[in-house]
């Protein structure tokens, strides 16, 4: 029996079959919805480059 662990709740927990758990890895839609307020709010975040200089220059000729 698959087992998942809640990247909200920290919850632990067991389905008979995988298509038992839609919300996977969440163990309810509170904890998706949660997981999704903490993205769009910016609790979490992704590093990424930063844009080159070039790119943020509004009077660089664009031909």
């Amino acid at each position: 029996m698959p087992t998942f662990d809640c990247p909200t709740c920290r919850k632990s927990f067991t389905v008979e079959h995988v298509e038992d758990a839609p919300l996977r890895p969440f163990c309810s839609h509170r904890c998706k919805m949660v997981d999704l307020g903490r993205w769009l709010d910016g609790t979490y975040t992704i590093r990424g480059d930063e844009p080159a200089a070039e790119m943020d220059d509004p009077d660089r000729d664009s031909a």
